[in-house]
């Protein structure tokens, strides 16, 4: 069985290969490096069933790519940051983000078309935008500003999601969409941007962990190992077929807990500064999943307890910062 990662170079999608490796499918993992890094999936360049090839799905896939025989196809590739200071952030590539969610979806259903291969769309928690409904089933519309700032990350999603009902109902593909909530671990990039690492990088470096708001917004963390489990489960399951299932951790905190919990773990004496007391625009003030679609089609619910996945993450950041050149 062969499988096709789009994104594979990432954070989630280099676990992901990896995950796949081990149990013994070929994988092609295709990557612009955009946003993903060739470090991430180094390690697996020398297995004899990975294939890395450097190609952007907005763009025209390579020939020998679109004859490959592929059974499943896994569509991650998108940039996904959004805190505006960061050079990864969807905000500072707006187009790319949209394009990677509108020509490479087309692209990659049309490919999953062409070989019967199983598809499943990466989409994201913020297609609920700020949420009205808590916690968030996949039943739930979403509450979104189609024209905000991040927008180009939203909607892209969101029409995406559109794309792969569309050639589900129209020419019968096997396909899903899952909607990833936080998630976080090893491989996290440094400059990511986002509450995790950032807070990581503050604490374990000394800096004031920055807060923006008052600290009272919510969001739950998963553990990228359960998140992989359920990304496999959702694509290798056939009862998923045609379904959109949330994936994240249903532990819901405030980020003011999350800076406290980092600073503990990390032992820091850095102090906990609330940045701006008004928070980003179009931040969402709730995250939280409802996991029950995912229990009853998966039999899959996250397992690793938050701070044992934070010891992970932040052992990973150590020796990052570590091995940065001084």
């Amino acid at each position: 069985m062969q499988i096709l990662v789009a994104g594979g170079a990432g954070f989630i999608g280099s676990h992901l290969c990896q995950s796949l490796l081990k149990d013994g499918y070929r994988v092609i993992c295709i990557d612009n490096f955009l946003t993903g890094k060739k470090a991430n999936v180094a390690p697996l360049l020398a297995h004899p069933k990975f294939l890395l090839i450097n190609t952007d799905v907005s763009k025209p896939l390579p020939e020998a790519l679109i004859e490959e025989k592929l059974d499943y196809i896994f569509h991650l590739a998108s940039p996904a940051s959004p805190n505006s200071l960061s050079p990864l952030s969807y905000m500072n590539l707006p187009l790319e983000t949209m394009d990677a969610n509108s020509l490479g979806t087309r692209r990659l259903l049309r490919l999953a078309r062409k070989h019967k291969a199983k598809f499943l769309f990466a989409s994201t928690s913020e297609v609920y935008g700020d949420p009205q409904v808590h916690p968030q089933p996949e039943t739930y519309w979403g509450y979104v500003n189609p024209i905000g700032i991040r927008s180009c990350y939203d909607e892209a999603k969101r029409f995406g999601e559109a794309l792969t009902m569309v050639y589900i109902r129209r020419f019968k593909l096997n396909a899903r969409i899952v909607r990833i909530f936080n998630t976080y671990g090893p491989r996290m990039d440094i400059k990511d941007g986002r509450a995790v690492a950032n807070f990581i990088v503050q604490a374990l470096t000394n800096q004031p962990i920055t807060i923006y708001g008052q600290g009272k917004q919510t969001r739950s963390f998963c553990y990228v190992d359960d998140l992989v489990t359920g990304l496999k489960k959702a694509l290798l399951t056939e009862s998923s077929k045609g379904q959109v299932i949330n994936l994240g951790n249903p532990e819901e905190f405030t980020v003011l807990d999350l800076a406290k919990k980092i600073k503990r773990a990390t032992g820091s004496a850095s102090p906990i500064k609330i940045e701006a007391m008004e928070l980003p625009e179009d931040d969402p003030e709730k995250r939280r999943p409802d996991i029950s679609r995912a229990k009853k089609l998966l039999g899959w619910q996250p397992k690793i307890k938050f701070s044992r996945g934070l010891e992970k993450t932040i052992a990973y950041f150590r020796e990052k910062l570590a091995n940065e050149p001084k």
